[in-house]
């Protein structure tokens, strides 16, 4: 039986459901000559924009969420699943459409669509809408990957990650789609889960919050999805996601802010926090481009995988909050413990550590990228004599970090680029497995992406990471503004360009480049471009 005929509705059923919603129904007949329902909208419905994602050399994930009333419980929605069309085109008028379809938007995912379209060219640019009733949703571009193993010149990303809403305007994401990127790579922190506040308590004092989150800090599946829509409301990152596909990976606030395994840092009981692990899980899945192979299973869901760009870069998404065992020291900042060594400590956990040093292992790509979350290069976070280390990232696991270095280098992994989020600054670095100690040649490039707008405008440089950039030669470029990187790749060289701007508390911010740092194929270590 498939998807439709599971979810047939009579039409008796259909009217009787959908009579005092935001929507009415029409019967769509099917071959099994049951009805699927169509809707007639009072609102629109694509309030939500449209994604695609998770591409491969003959397809990629399409993505929307039909919600006429984005913020109320039940978004304008009836308890019933609704037909939803789907076309792809080889250019953006849509004039010929190559794959189209039919399917099925359920009230137990939110009524969002994931559509896995395959059958395609590899490496070329296409475009995709949605129709649900007489309502068409704009149209979005994907990109398939190159064919597998072949020669590919360049390839041209972005990166972006800890959005928080109320703290600034999306700007960098206009810009992003500016750029035309073949994808976007999110690292994490989409939402942020906290109530709404009109103060926030920043470095420099308090500070007026440009916009509000809607409702108090989010719990319920119901909670969550209302935080998705707040967000996804926003047109620069609309924008965005409409530009290229995106291959996500979600951080602490898509649950709660450092959170990690069963973990609540509040202290809640595990069981309970479960719960509310669950709820975010299948809001995540409900509102990202993923394919079904990421949905979620109770308070777990699948986001480490792997994608290839022929032979020149393969690109491993990981997971480090899933897995991982508590932070030591009580997750405390700037500070270390015996803790630090812990012998049993994870981070990826054994199933992901075991697929990634399979992955590679067999790669024959020129670069071997770790997109991820945390930052790895272990750096001393306290100026001055003392040692502290920043407990929530790869730092305060000395000995999964050590695992994971020494893999690399005697597998002689060619070309390892990390990149990283989560900080809210851009820091360009090489990875020792001993930072205070180097010795030989750095084991990997890493970049860090500075924040969408967490953190309000930022500076260039803070006083103390300038500080600690004077102590650490591992450390090679740090800012504090707010932006996006793109990364340029080629057969010789790995640029990662730092993109500022120069305010995100109002819309008209300017966009420039801070920095480009390089890492040049076959050498070790990295280069201001």
């Amino acid at each position: 039986m498939s998807v439709l005929d599971r979810y047939a509705l009579s039409r008796r059923r259909l009217l009787s459901v959908f009579g005092g919603a935001a929507v009415t129904a029409l019967a769509i007949p099917m071959e099994s000559g049951k009805a699927l329902a169509q809707a007639v909208f009072a609102t629109y419905p694509f309030q939500l924009g449209v994604a695609s994602g998770d591409p491969s050399p003959d397809g990629f994930v399409i993505w929307t969420r039909l919600a006429p009333e984005p913020l109320e419980i039940g978004y304008g929605m009836p308890s019933a699943p609704v037909a939803v069309e789907w076309e792809v085109g080889d250019a953006p008028s849509m004039r010929n459409i190559v794959a189209k379809g039919r399917a099925v938007a359920p009230p137990e995912l939110g009524h969002a669509v994931h559509v896995e379209v395959s059958g395609l060219q590899p490496g070329r640019d296409y475009w995709y809408r949605f129709i649900a009733g007489r309502e068409r949703s704009l149209t979005g571009r994907a990109r398939t990957t190159p064919a597998w193993g072949a020669a590919v010149d360049r390839v041209r990303f972005g990166v972006v990650g800890c959005q928080n809403y109320e703290q600034g305007y999306y700007t960098a994401h206009r810009r992003l789609a500016d750029e035309n990127p073949d994808f976007v790579f999110c690292y994490g922190d989409y939402i942020y889960e906290g109530r709404g506040n009109r103060i926030w308590n920043s470095a420099d004092g308090p500070v007026e919050n440009v916009r509000q989150h809607f409702g108090g800090e989010v719990y319920s599946l119901d909670d969550y999805r209302r935080r998705y829509a707040q967000y996804k409301m926003d047109a620069d990152l609309q924008d965005a996601h409409a530009a290229a596909p995106w291959f996500a990976v979600w951080d602490d606030h898509e649950v709660e802010n450092n959170w990690v395994g069963d973990h609540d840092p509040n202290g809640v009981d595990p069981k309970v926090f479960l719960l509310r692990r669950q709820a975010a899980a299948q809001a995540y899945y409900e509102n990202m481009p993923l394919r079904a192979a990421s949905f979620p299973s109770g308070p777990s869901i699948r986001i480490h995988r792997r994608a290839a760009f022929g032979g020149l870069m393969d690109l491993n998404l990981l997971d480090t909050r899933q897995f991982r065992s508590d932070q030591p020291c009580g997750d405390r900042y700037g500070v270390t413990c015996p803790g630090v060594d812990d012998a049993a400590a994870q981070v990826l956990g054994a199933e992901q550590e075991k697929w990634l040093y399979n992955s590679l292992g067999a790669s024959k790509a020129t670069w071997n990228v770790l997109a991820q979350q945390v930052m790895l290069m272990d750096l001393d976070r306290v100026s001055g004599p003392e040692v502290g280390y920043n407990l929530d990232s790869w730092g305060g696991y000395r000995t999964p970090r050590a695992r994971l270095l020494n893999e690399i280098r005697n597998r002689k992994v060619r070309n390892v680029v990390v990149l990283t989020g989560d900080e809210h600054q851009n820091y360009a670095g090489e990875v020792y497995l001993d930072g205070a100690k180097p010795e030989g040649p750095p084991i990997a490039a890493e970049f860090v992406v500075t924040s969408i707008s967490s953190g309000g405008d930022g500076i260039d440089q803070r006083a103390d990471m300038a500080a600690i950039q004077k102590a650490s030669p591992m450390l090679k470029f740090n800012n504090a503004q707010r932006g996006y990187a793109i990364c340029d790749v080629t057969p010789k060289a790995f640029v990662t360009e730092f993109k500022v701007l120069d305010a995100i508390t109002r819309r008209d911010g300017k966009l420039s480049t801070r920095a480009k740092w390089a890492a040049e194929a076959g050498k070790p270590g990295i280069t201001q471009a």
